[in-house]
């Protein structure tokens, strides 16, 4: 009788751990910004419009600039233009922005940079490479950085 007692108690720890790994307790979610960094509602009285122009230059596998700078609060308005025969994409992960960038034109995208730090832009669409100035360049290079600054002061 001691021997059913076991498999059942086995069978039962099994079963609840099979359970507590498909349905495991759900964790606090806390913030991976600073807490001065974390996303803020703005309006378009907080910030300012920014209008950009990020070139794809032509066999080059880069973008110009390959930096930018904007304020915590603006709307950035950006115009990607491609220079190249073939596609390229345009994407800011932190931001929502992932589109696709045809060849020989431009497209129009719309963020508003609700918080602070720095964020990387790239090509998401694979678009091959080659040799620059002696330099190997291609898909996995042809990447910039946004760079939003948090003009809010701190009151306490």
């Amino acid at each position: 009788m001691n021997k059913y007692f076991i498999l059942i108690g086995i069978g039962v720890v099994i079963i609840g751990a099979g359970l507590f790994y498909l349905y495991p307790p759900l964790p606090k979610r806390a913030s991976p910004f600073p807490q001065n960094s974390a996303p803020v509602m703005t309006n378009t009285m907080m910030g300012k419009t920014r209008e950009i122009t990020i070139t794809a230059k032509e066999n080059e596998w880069r973008f110009d600039p390959e930096v930018i700078e904007v304020n915590r609060g603006d709307k950035v308005i950006a115009t990607v233009v491609n220079k190249d025969a073939y596609d390229h994409g345009f994407t800011i992960d932190a931001f929502g922005v992932s589109e696709r960038v045809p060849a020989k034109s431009s497209i129009t995208v719309a963020f508003t940079a609700e918080q602070e730090g720095e964020f990387p832009f790239y090509c998401s669409v694979p678009c091959g490479g080659g040799e620059v100035g002696g330099e190997k360049r291609g898909h996995f290079t042809m990447m910039g950085k946004l760079m939003v600054r948090n003009l809010v002061s701190e009151t306490k």
